[in-house]
């Protein structure tokens, strides 16, 4: 697992439609809209990833992104891997601050922690997928619509 934070943007004009001669014709000036927090989960030998944009990034919101993964995906695991950096928000005090005492132990019982060394990264996966979703898009003048992810 590995987040990014983001830029949200709002176009400031109109894009004007395709027609048979030209292709859709857009303003690239756009204005601040505020920001986001990306999480992504990626588990590469099956192939699944899941992205979801929250406001923040918050010990809070990181413990209810997991605990949702626990409770969906891995509902029927008794222990996964959990690798992800060494961000202060990534602990097992976090579910303990989001969830009540006997949900936040059962959660982190669940959970095999390995953290990447402070000085390299063995989150590759996690960062590839998140810079493909967040790379600037030549098609629209560098501007990636996250807004979408809302």
């Amino acid at each position: 697992m590995d987040e990014q934070p983001v830029q949200l943007l709002k176009e400031t004009k109109v894009p004007i439609a395709a027609t048979k001669r030209h292709g859709e014709r857009v303003d690239y000036e756009y204005e601040r809209n505020g920001t986001a927090s990306i999480f992504m989960f990626a588990e590469p030998l099956s192939g699944f990833r899941q992205a979801t944009a929250r406001e923040r990034r918050t010990k809070t919101d990181w413990a209810v992104e997991v605990a949702h993964l626990l409770d969906s995906r891995y509902a029927d695991c008794a222990k996964i891997t959990l690798v992800c950096d060494n961000l202060n928000t990534h602990t097992k005090g976090a579910f303990y601050e989001a969830f009540p005492p006997e949900l936040a132990r059962a959660y982190v019982k669940r959970i095999d922690f390995h953290y990447t060394p402070k000085h390299g990264s063995l989150l590759s996966i996690a960062e590839c997928e998140l810079s493909c979703l967040t790379s600037r898009s030549r098609s629209r003048g560098g501007v990636v619509e996250i807004k979408r992810l809302f």
